[in-house]
């Protein structure tokens, strides 16, 4: 269904454009018709600028040169057709491998009527008073990433942030994405978390997130982020919520992560992380957590069906890649077989809430505070209720970075040492669960590497295979994991990668 927008005035436009470079993506062609002076060119700049992170770059007109092209996080290629004579000088401009690499905005598309995509979004401005009006059509996975866009626009306005700056800041291995918001002189972040849309139906009647326990709206982020700040940790707090739409405006705090600008571990950083751990897992673990005064959340066990499910992506994700050939019913059989044991013995295990992936990533360095206050910490929806060292094996094996054995040992250590002044804390039992849910984090992490590359078309991550490999290569090395080794050695599994 088309939408129809008005748009009061130039800094109307300008929002607009800056909400469309948030829903613009790789691959999309954008076509804006209107009359001169309907606001196309303030449009286009607005998009530029804002894709580009930088309200002062000098964006030409493409009246005279055709198309001007910018080289950024995902390239731009503004185009204007007016003065072509013909259609087929489309071509000679480099329309398709433009749009091949990245964004593809162009004025004046009847020109190029017959060598221009049917399946384009298209922009129609027209004069309506003092301001302008725009119809918007394109094909509905566009128009949906458009309306979504628009909502946040919305849900910002409403909040009171109606002159608000958005940039896009991150995305991550999931549907959410984040923005940094501007308004005055305060930096904000804006999570746009929308529900999990459900996947195949995989056992018991139930799709992968609900048996792995992903979260599927922003409800666990709030309420296990209060159950962090009344731990005594550092959390965001959150400003403004739509949960329903899943949308939140939350506190910045900051840029600083625990990696140098190199990308190298700091050591102070990891240990500091590490005592948060040690707080969180020395006080007792709470199940039901509130988000709002009527809605309370339930924590989900780390339970065998979340493990195995898990697990299960070295066998349907990373051989099939790694081998050319699925495992057969044999090999899967003896996996589950060697997890099922290896599961039931962590039923002794402590148990705590795990925060299920504390690594770099997820860790924000606050130098101007004190303590383990220092360590902001992000990314917890997923959170879960399980062994308590499956936390520690996240931050010592780091699955984004090469920790070196020094730090690697250094962080363990520390974690070890304040954990010893836990009344009933059993290094030895800690450190064999240590290496299970080392071993079960890394099982899973082969797998989606190659879901991420081949479903959904994220082969950066794929640069973290070698060290994945090598941290559970490292996992194996425990006694009670040599069935599980010896399974992965036959099925070629430990062989170097290339």
């Amino acid at each position: 269904m088309a939408l129809d927008i008005f748009l009061a005035d130039e800094a109307a436009t300008i929002r607009f454009g800056e909400d469309m470079a948030l829903a613009a993506k790789r691959g999309d062609y954008i076509a804006l018709s209107g009359d001169l002076g309907a606001g196309k060119s303030t449009f286009s700049r607005a998009l530029i600028r804002a894709v580009a992170d930088d309200p002062y770059l000098e964006v030409p007109s493409p009246t005279f040169t055709l198309v001007q092209s910018y080289d950024l996080r995902i390239p731009v290629a503004h185009f204007d057709l007016y003065r072509i004579a013909e259609a087929a000088e489309i071509d000679e401009l480099g329309f398709d491998e433009a749009l091949s690499d990245g964004i593809c905005l162009v004025e004046w598309p009847e020109k190029g009527f017959g060598a221009l995509p049917t399946d384009g979004i298209v922009l129609t401005f027209t004069h309506e008073g003092d301001g302008r009006r725009v119809a918007i059509e394109g094909p509905a996975p566009a128009m949906s990433r458009i309306r979504r866009s628009l909502a946040i626009r919305a849900f910002l306005d409403d909040a009171g942030y109606r002159n608000a700056t958005r940039r896009h800041l991150t995305g991550d291995a999931s549907v959410r994405a984040y923005e940094h918001v501007y308004s005055g002189d305060r930096r904000f972040v804006l999570m746009d978390a929308p529900r999990h849309t459900p996947g195949p139906i995989l056992a018991q009647g139930k799709y992968y997130q609900q048996i792995a326990h992903i979260a599927e709206d922003v409800n666990p982020f709030i309420a296990v982020g209060k159950h962090l700040v009344s731990r005594g940790l550092r959390a965001p707090e959150i400003y403004e919520t739509n949960i329903e739409q899943g949308i939140l405006l939350i506190e910045d705090l900051g840029s600083d992560g625990v990696l140098d600008g190199n990308g190298v571990p700091i050591a102070e950083r990891y240990r500091e992380s590490a005592a948060c751990l040690v707080r969180l897992h020395g006080q007792p673990l709470a199940n039901d957590l509130p988000v709002t005064d009527d809605i309370v959340y339930r924590v989900p066990d780390f339970d065998r069906d979340a493990m195995q499910i898990e697990v299960s992506l070295l066998t349907d994700w990373y051989l099939p890649w790694k081998r050319g050939t699925p495992a057969s019913d044999e090999e899967r059989s003896a996996y589950v077989a060697i997890w099922d044991g290896l599961i039931g013995s962590l039923s002794a295990a402590e148990h705590n809430l795990l925060l299920r992936d504390f690594h770099s990533p997820n860790i924000i360095w606050r130098p101007d505070a004190t303590g383990t206050d220092r360590v902001g910490i992000i990314d917890f929806q997923d959170a879960m209720i399980g062994p308590s060292a499956y936390d520690v094996a996240s931050l010592v094996q780091d699955a984004r970075v090469d920790m070196p054995d020094g730090v690697a040992d250094g962080v363990l250590g520390h974690y070890l040492s304040l954990r010893a002044n836990h009344a009933g804390f059993d290094r030895e039992r800690f450190m064999r669960d240590w290496h299970v849910m080392a071993a079960q984090r890394n099982c899973k992490l082969v797998g989606i590497w190659v879901r991420l590359m081949q479903r959904d078309g994220k082969p950066a991550y794929m640069r973290h295979m070698p060290r994945t490999l090598r941290n559970l290569t490292h996992a194996l090395s425990h006694p009670d994991l040599a069935p599980l080794r010896e399974w992965c050695e036959k099925a070629g599994i430990l062989a170097t990668e290339s």
